[in-house]
């Protein structure tokens, strides 16, 4: 899904009314029954329901939500932050609506008959109805408004932070910057969830604004009228759930390619096993672990459905460089080979890796150790002879670029757009917000994934899961590794359920892998898109 800037959603606005023909006042009535479909379904026991609302579009929004809530039942108190005699365009067309449609017309039509009290006194018998509601509406500030915030917004906004009901913001948290990236600052006001619409915004993906789900709206702009000059794009299951089709009844485990991964040493032994694992559980037909030959017998132990090689070793028990021969032949008619889980620094198995990346034709992914061997070389790196994907985290691709770890943070679309455009590879930079980077320039963004997930092994699980994807799917490679890292941070947040973030070890993710391909086809099934939806969602 595209992700587009404030000034893009205002012309997609435009072109879907001029070019599209969808009235704004229809798109406005769309955006304000999503909010009030959401607040319903969110929180059915809520009686009474408070919206505040801006004089702009946003407040706009907020009158058709407070009408529709009505019209469900509900008991609505508005707050207006404004003289009414400042409502123009649709935003005064749907307050005149909202005063027109009186609870006793209502009932009269057989719909269900709730109440509506307006406030636009600034002071304290309306803070008093307001924000003691059982739900709050935050459509004060839209995705248009540019800080910082003052005068009476600013004491909205205030009110909102401390009220103790939940809130839902109308397509951004009010006070905040839908164009940042990073931290925001100043008055921003607090939100439990936010509903947007047709598009996210680069702070609905990367800014932190909720505790609970945003969610992506549909309210009538066809998909020729998005467009965005940012060339980022958030990963949504309806873009991947392709991938995890039901297979058909005549299936073999031939058709589902065969993982080597190639890793392992002693001391290290369980990153080889991991990763294997993983993609098998994946679901990959087959996977081979080649491993020094002195832990042969531990990686072979671990679970009897891997298959196993055993290498050349150095004194240090790692993988030598004269194992390249025998490797040669162990990798023939592999599909994917997964390279460095465990694999060790040692100089002789650096250059078994070098060697191995830069010699072989098979479709290879490359992580921890593995990457390692190129600090200095990345010259070395090149994938345009064959499929090379790079998982390395912060720290690994410090190394790689010779950057430090606090810049890369600082810049990480930009800094994997550029490394995978310069090497012709893959890159996934691992993180909060993992960023998947192709060579020609495409980013896209992961919104799974859970602070629980910072111990040792996750990586390697990732690296199972991207080989096991892209062995199912050879020719859709980009795609197999979009899902792969989506999926392995759904199966963190499925996993922080129910261990909790501190106790939560890399195996738990194996675990909950079947769960997450479950959801990932249900969440792919609904209506909304919903994104970082992790964490505290709402009761």
């Amino acid at each position: 899904m595209k992700i587009v800037t404030s000034a893009e959603m205002r012309e997609i606005d435009r072109v879907t009314s001029e070019r599209f023909g969808v009235p704004t006042l229809t798109l406005m009535e769309n955006a304000g029954s999503a909010v009030a479909e959401f607040a319903l379904d969110s929180y059915p026991r809520a009686k009474t329901l408070g919206v505040i609302c801006g004089k702009g579009n946003n407040g706009g929004d907020g009158f058709v939500v407070a009408r529709k809530l009505r019209q469900a039942g509900r008991e609505v108190r508005l707050l207006l932050l404004a003289d009414p005699t400042e409502l123009h365009g649709d935003a005064g067309t749907n307050f005149a609506r909202l005063q027109k449609n009186s609870p006793s017309r209502e009932a009269a039509s057989g719909k269900p008959n709730g109440s509506l009290a307006i406030f636009n006194a600034w002071g304290e018998p309306a803070f008093r109805e307001i924000f003691s509601c059982d739900v709050l509406i935050d459509a004060v500030l839209g995705s248009g408004f540019r800080p910082p915030v003052g005068g009476v917004f600013a004491e909205a906004i205030a009110k909102i932070n401390a009220a103790a009901a939940p809130v839902i913001a109308v397509d951004v948290p009010s006070g905040a910057d839908a164009d940042v990236m990073g931290d925001q600052t100043g008055a921003i006001a607090r939100a439990d969830a936010i509903v947007t619409f047709t598009a996210p915004r680069p702070a609905h993906v990367f800014g932190k604004l909720t505790t609970g789900p945003t969610v992506i709206a549909p309210i009538g702009s066809p998909p020729e009228a998005i467009e965005s000059s940012l060339n980022l794009q958030v990963i949504t299951p309806k873009e991947i759930v392709q991938l995890i089709a039901p297979r058909p009844r005549d299936s073999n485990k031939g058709m589902y390619g065969h993982v080597l991964v190639a890793g392992g040493s002693l001391g290290k032994t369980g990153a080889a096993v991991m990763a294997g694992f993983s993609a098998l559980r994946t679901g990959a037909g087959l996977v081979t672990v080649a491993s020094p030959r002195s832990t042969l017998g531990t990686v072979a132990g671990c679970h009897p459905e891997l298959m196993t090689e055993p290498l050349t070793e150095t004194d240090a028990g790692s993988i030598a460089k004269e194992a390249l021969e025998e490797f040669n032949r162990v990798v023939e008619n592999k599909t994917v080979l997964a390279i460095g889980p465990g694999i060790s620094r040692h100089p002789s198995t650096s250059d078994f890796v070098r060697d191995v990346v830069s010699k072989s034709r098979t479709p290879i992914v490359l992580d921890a150790d593995g990457l390692n061997a190129f600090e200095g070389q990345t010259n070395l790196l090149n994938g345009s002879e064959r499929t090379l994907v790079l998982t390395p985290h912060p720290g690994e691709m410090a190394r790689l670029t010779g950057l430090g770890t606090a810049a890369i943070q600082r810049d990480r679309v930009n800094v994997a757009r550029s490394f995978a455009r310069d090497h012709a590879l893959i890159l996934v930079l691992k993180g909060d917000r993992t960023i998947i980077a192709n060579p020609e320039g495409e980013a896209w963004v992961n919104t799974t994934g859970n602070p629980g997930m910072a111990t040792g092994g996750t990586g390697d699980i990732l690296t199972g899961i991207v080989a096991g994807m892209i062995a199912q799917n050879p020719r859709h490679v980009f795609l197999a590794v979009l899902a792969a890292v989506h999926l392995h941070g759904l199966a963190g947040d499925i996993a922080e359920e129910s261990m909790g973030e501190h106790s939560l070890v890399a195996t738990d993710l194996i675990r909950a892998l079947p769960e997450a391909f479950r959801r990932l086809r249900a969440q792919a099934a609904e209506k909304w898109v919903k994104i970082g939806t992790s964490r505290r969602q709402p009761a």
